[in-house]
């Protein structure tokens, strides 16, 4: 034991010294080239003549908003003389690992702890990823809640830092504001923190903790520790989005890809690579952008002025797409045809007429500068806006002053917590329009004012995101417990991403049961449905959780029952809680939720707990502890079938009949009938529902789960999908 930790620790120096010479080369390359820039600036500034005098008064803030020159293409090789090759020749070699997906950080923390109590966890490097809303130990970050703001937030403060050495050479010739650097972003801490990882397996809660003892950041000490693991275990979010996976420095050439949870892994894709983004945003960054060049112009790069000139323009032609005017106020503006309209990519670019602009280059622009323009309020600094928000917002306030107008009343939630950039959201929609034309669509959907109206990227083909991680990994395992149909599972993602048939192997162990059940939207099933439930609250003690197909139905129905009287007697016997829409209301909700549990087990009485009423598919359907009381039982009610009518699904079952040819009756690999795609859609929300209950749900110190159906289920029954809704279903899980 001691012969291979002293090994241990003899690798680790190696690795820590490689490490830091790789950052010391880095760092005297960046500021050699840092001075050289500075140097041709002083050239340029002292080249500019007597009539931008004005201008030179600008003050310290301003001055930083200026951009420096944009490089695109090869164009920064030929000036710096780099090659790629000197980064790759510094790179740390990546040693042989598994990669381990999931679907959130509990279920992460769960296959951690499963790690240490087994016997290879003494003997695993293994580190933990992560979001910065999981792993920042900065508790002046942390308070503004939402991941967005956490992040614009982390990246500023990291800006700060690097501009640090250069304010304190011009401290004697302009007084600098003081900004605020974070305390843990320290390259010798998160080292140290880094051989800490590596040494012991440590799950995210004992990374936080290691993070505040060793004030060092654990989102980036953690990034560190990737090459010289042998096990990372990070959200499939990270994994599936390839610009998120180059900045963790995740290598997959090589490498084993494990994604656990994989049920919902085609739609994460989709809903990862579309983007959406309203009327009122386009307007927002069209008038911020507009003001920020005419304040500039004169001091900005001619590449740089022509790229905004080009961004503007986009944005004219996509609110003109929507039927508006951006020198006009989105919200005043009425649509004379609402409605929702979907076009092929090259469609709407000739339409829009932005055809002749490379939308790949652009969108490089606006990827390096439209990141955090502003400092988030902060006591300390004593809610000050700074930076590009605060010229734009004196602006704005000024012209609302001038035209006698008042902005409209904003949520509470937003009164809290300042909305992002919409520069983020424009980036993300010229990002998904550089997609290939057959892979996605553009849907116009035209409310009643532009304001309302929105124009949205929906990807179609999520296999051509995923070839790229089949094609580097050296094995890719997609496991689940509810993976069935796997039939179209296996054509939507692997075939159309170019996989060998032969290379794919299935194994399965147990059975699954597809049900002919379609929900009777009637008021004589919600009725017998509220029966059930006040007979099944009568005789189970602790926590009932109830699941609807959609928010929309589970408003209906609570509705009906309020009228009817049902949920009065529900009342009697659970105290009853309701999934909120806001993810910022959940912890709130599940805390009062447990805390019923427990007051009625411990006082007795008629009420013997709580009854919580979630959705399919929800914020509550995966990642919650239901554990002993909190979940005695599970109830599905009804199949969640999508909208037959939406726009976007009928788009996307054309798609997937053009790509997926097959025959009407054709018959699987597997024996079994074909399903159709709405039920196929139906089908992967509400098999993980039913079939394995939320985890924590049967994690219970009493005997295993029994299963009772009031309606009998056969594994042959025909799937009735016609017009005219069919049978219901209810179906409880009773632990």
């Amino acid at each position: 034991e001691q012969i291979r930790r002293k090994k241990r620790e003899e690798r680790l120096e190696k690795i820590r010294q490689n490490v830091q010479l790789k950052y010391a080369a880095k760092r005297k390359r960046c500021e050699e080239d840092e001075a050289k820039r500075l140097l041709q600036l002083s050239k340029e500034a002292l080249s500019q003549g007597a009539g931008e005098d004005a201008l030179d008064q600008l003050d310290h803030n301003e001055e930083e908003l200026i951009l420096a020159e944009y490089e695109s293409d090869d164009e920064k090789k030929v000036v710096s003389g780099l090659e790629e090759d000197d980064d790759d020749d510094l790179e740390e070699e990546h040693v042989t690992k598994i990669y381990y997906c999931s679907r959130t950080h509990s279920q992460l923390s769960q296959f951690v702890r499963e790690v240490q109590k087994s016997p290879f966890g003494k003997d695993t490097r293994l580190v933990t990823l992560g979001s910065r809303q999981n792993l920042c130990v900065n508790e002046e970050v942390r308070r503004l809640g939402a991941l967005q703001l956490i992040n614009d937030r982390c990246m500023e403060m990291q800006k700060n830092k690097h501009e640090k050495k250069s304010s304190e050479e011009n401290e004697g010739k302009k007084r600098r504001v003081s900004r605020t650097v974070c305390p843990f972003y320290s390259f010798e801490q998160m080292q140290f923190l880094r051989d800490e990882v590596l040494v012991e397996v440590k799950d995210i809660e004992q990374l936080v903790s290691l993070g505040r003892e060793a004030k060092a950041c654990p989102y980036y000490g953690s990034r560190f520790a990737i090459p010289a693991a042998q096990l990372v275990v990070l959200p499939y979010q990270m994994l599936l989005h390839e610009p998120t996976r180059n900045a963790a420095g995740i290598k997959l050439k090589d490498q084993v890809v494990i994604i656990d949870e994989a049920h919902n892994l085609i739609d994460t894709i989709t809903c990862i690579h579309s983007a959406e983004v309203s009327g009122s945003q386009l307007c927002c960054a069209h008038s911020q952008l507009s003001q920020y060049m005419e304040r500039y112009r004169k001091r900005l790069k001619a590449k740089n002025l022509m790229y905004i000139k080009q961004i503007l323009y986009l944005l004219e032609q996509f609110v003109a797409m929507l039927g508006g005017n951006v020198n006009q106020n989105p919200g005043c503006q009425a649509v004379s045809q609402t409605g929702t309209v979907l076009k092929s990519i090259n469609d709407f670019l000739f339409q829009s007429q932005i055809d002749n602009i490379n939308l790949f280059k652009l969108f490089g622009f606006v990827e390096r500068y439209g990141g955090p323009a502003s400092a988030v309020k902060t006591n300390k600094e004593n809610q000050k806006v700074a930076g590009l928000q605060d010229f734009l917002l004196t602006l704005q306030q000024g012209s609302d002053k001038e035209a006698g107008t008042q902005s409209p009343p904003v949520e509470a939630e937003h009164d809290q917590l300042r909305a992002a950039s919409p520069l983020m959201q424009i980036e993300g929609f010229l990002s998904a329009l550089t997609n290939a034309n057959q892979d996605g669509r553009v849907i116009l959907n035209k409310q009643g004012t532009v304001a309302q109206s929105s124009l949205k990227f929906l990807l179609l083909n999520p296999a051509v995101h995923f070839a790229k991680v089949v094609e580097e990994c050296r094995a890719v395992i997609i496991a689940g417990g509810t993976m069935q149909p796997v039939a179209d599972f296996r054509e939507q993602l692997l075939c159309c991403a170019g996989v060998d048939p032969a290379r794919v192997v299935e194994f399965s162990c147990g059975d699954w049961t597809p049900v002919s059940c379609n929900m009777l939207w009637s008021l004589l099933q919600m009725d017998e449905t509220g029966r059930i439930l006040c007979n099944l609250c009568n005789v189970i003690p602790g926590g009932v959780v109830c699941f609807f197909p959609s928010y929309e139905y589970e408003k209906q129905v609570y509705g009906h029952w309020e009228k009817t009287g049902l949920l009065s007697r529900l009342a009697a016997r659970k105290k009853i809680f309701q999934e909120p829409k806001k993810a910022n209301q959940v912890e709130q909700v599940l805390v009062e939720y447990a805390k019923c549990i427990k007051r009625c087990s411990q006082t007795g009485g008629q009420m013997t707990g709580a009854l919580l009423l979630s959705v399919v598919g929800g914020k509550m359907s995966e990642g919650i502890n239901f554990s002993d009381d909190l979940g005695r039982c599970v109830i599905m009610v009804g199949m969640p079938y999508p909208n037959i009518k939406s726009p976007e699904l009928q788009e996307k079952m054309t798609w997937l009949d053009k790509t997926m040819v097959r025959e009407k009756g054709c018959i699987a690999d597997d024996g079994n009938k074909q399903l159709s795609g709405p039920f196929i859609l139906c089908f992967y929300p509400v098999d993980r529902q039913s079939h394995s209950p939320p985890e924590g749900l049967c994690k219970h110190r009493a005997p295993g789960p029994q299963v009772c159906t009031p309606c009998h289920l056969q594994q042959t029954a025909p799937v009735d999908q016609g017009e005219d809704p069919g049978e219901s279903c209810l179906w409880i899980s009773v632990c």
